[in-house]
């Protein structure tokens, strides 16, 4: 499902219009970059949460040379599942 197919289905589940589902989307997809920005979470009960975590430096491989590079430590988004989205799909 991409987009467009999320918001025609939450448009139709709320019977709002289109471009008001949208709308609120993007304000929610905002307000969780936002506040992972400031590296808070967003805990929504139930469907999961997202979360800022950070990967330490490590030493890897180029693929195509066997060549060793430093990979510096960076901080990456991560997703974790709630117990009820994790039932709802076994």
């Amino acid at each position: 499902m991409n987009k467009a197919e999320l918001v025609e289905a939450i448009a139709k589940a709320t019977k709002a219009t289109k471009a008001d589902t949208e709308r609120s989307l993007d304000a929610m997809i905002d307000a969780i970059s936002k506040n992972m920005k400031k590296k808070e979470g967003v805990k929504l009960v139930g469907f999961g949460t997202f979360a800022v975590s950070h990967r330490k430096a490590r030493v890897g491989r180029n693929p195509q040379t066997g060549e060793v590079i430093q990979i510096p430590a960076r901080k990456v988004p991560v997703f974790r599942p709630g117990k009820e989205l994790k039932d709802s799909v076994r």
